[in-house]
């Protein structure tokens, strides 16, 4: 599914109304809890700013 500014909009009003319902796109969605919400946000989010995963690893440095 293609997420777009103004889903992550009404997903991040539902969150902040405590609501357990909200519409994205043509879908009226009923989540089981606030992980669940915040999931999809972030998968959304990463959708729509096509973030992609990256790992960071330290770096050792020796000193002299």
């Amino acid at each position: 599914m293609s997420y777009t500014q103004q889903d992550i909009t009404r997903l991040r009003s539902a969150i902040a109304k405590g609501a357990s319902q909200v519409r994205v796109g043509e879908e009226q969605i009923t989540f089981r809890s606030l992980a669940e919400m915040r999931s999809l946000l972030a998968e959304m989010e990463s959708s729509v700013n096509g973030a992609t995963s990256r790992q960071h690893y330290p770096q050792f440095v020796e000193r002299p």
